[in-house]
């Protein structure tokens, strides 16, 4: 029994010690710098932000992640809206029609969100941002397409944007060196 005494006050000594190191470290810079404290949350940015090479690892990375994006974007637009809709799966009695319609809706919304991802993405690299630019306004008018697709609304000019948009996309990546191939991503891609 006399040798738990010890141990419980050293853990109590050890809590007591993480709790005020916790403490002094969350109440570390105020942001005042008025004492002298001017140095920098990361002087690692500051050197990358006059590196050229940093510059071209972030327009590299700029156009991987675009190409990344714009091809999960693809992907999702072909497996899903594009493909069942020519099949005639969206049609009233088609067999699995629910289904394929509850996809096509996840699909247009995850669709959607990537295309914007990609888009900003691509004001990453100077050739890219010119090149996708124009096309945002065709990104945008796909908003509300997912929904359209889910409730059975979408016909042909709905399934034509997003092919278009997803070929313009496509287009301009290959013209600025970032070409998009369609990757299809998992149906927990597109739910979550």
């Amino acid at each position: 029994m006399p040798r738990s005494v010890p141990l419980r006050r050293t853990l109590a000594a050890l809590l007591l010690s993480c709790a005020l190191l916790a403490g002094t470290t969350a109440c570390g810079d105020s942001g005042d710098t008025a004492g002298g404290n001017t140095t920098s949350a990361s002087p690692a940015a500051d050197r990358s932000a006059a590196s050229p090479s940093a510059s071209a690892e972030r327009q590299r990375l700029a156009k991987t992640r675009f190409v990344a994006n714009a091809g999960l974007a693809a992907g999702a637009t072909y497996q899903w809206i594009v493909k069942p809709y020519r099949a005639g799966t969206f049609k009233k009695g088609a067999e699995g029609r629910t289904f394929a319609l509850v996809k096509a809706g996840l699909a247009g919304g995850f669709a959607y969100n990537r295309l914007k991802a990609a888009a900003e993405n691509a004001k990453g690299d100077p050739l890219l941002s010119k090149a996708v630019a124009p096309l945002t306004a065709g990104i945008e008018s796909l908003k509300g397409l997912g929904t359209k697709l889910r409730k059975g609304e979408a016909g042909e000019g709905e399934v034509g944007a997003f092919e278009s948009v997803i070929d313009s996309i496509k287009n301009a990546g290959k013209d600025a060196g970032a070409e998009v191939k369609d990757k299809v991503p998992s149906t927990s891609q597109l739910t979550g």
